[in-house]
């Protein structure tokens, strides 16, 4: 791992990513969506704060609970520019997304419990099948095995 002298106020992209761990594609991908900022040198080079560290930890840390990239940026943006992430917001987030995770694994559970149903009906009828259709919300438009989109007016003509 490249050593980064205390001097340097700004790492390259292969520092960054040999520092933090991720990948410099996806350095790359998290400054397009405005996770991370970068600056450029004369010779057009990406520099990075050393506060892009502890920022690329955090995205990385929600993203291994499950929350997705929209809702970290949303979370970064109520930072000040620039201001890392700390444990305050860390403990503040968390506890905002709780109920977010816990809905999910709530729909996980329930999909692991009829993904047998399924399989043992054989016929993954989109009319009634609970991963498919759940609570037969197409049941009250169409009926058949295959759920085709609805045609208009014109075309049932």
């Amino acid at each position: 791992m490249p050593q980064i002298p205390q001097s340097f106020h700004e790492l390259t992209v292969g520092q960054l990513s040999a520092r933090s761990g991720a990948a410099v594609s996806a350095l790359h991908f998290y400054e397009s969506k405005g996770l991370i900022t970068s600056s450029r040198t004369s010779g057009n080079q990406r520099r990075y704060t050393r506060d892009a560290l502890r920022r690329v930890a955090f995205v990385r840390a929600a993203q291994r609970v499950g929350i997705p990239l929209a809702t970290i940026r949303e979370a970064l943006a109520e930072l000040p520019e620039e201001r890392t992430p700390n444990h305050d917001d860390w403990a503040r987030l968390s506890r905002a997304w709780r109920s977010e995770l816990d809905e999910r694994i709530k729909q996980l559970g329930r999909l692991r419990d009829h993904l047998t149903d399924c399989i043992g009906c054989g016929c993954l009828s989109l009319e009634t099948c609970v991963l498919s259709n759940p609570d037969d919300v197409f049941g009250d438009r169409m009926t058949g095995s295959r759920l085709m989109p609805e045609r208009g007016a014109a075309d049932r003509s």
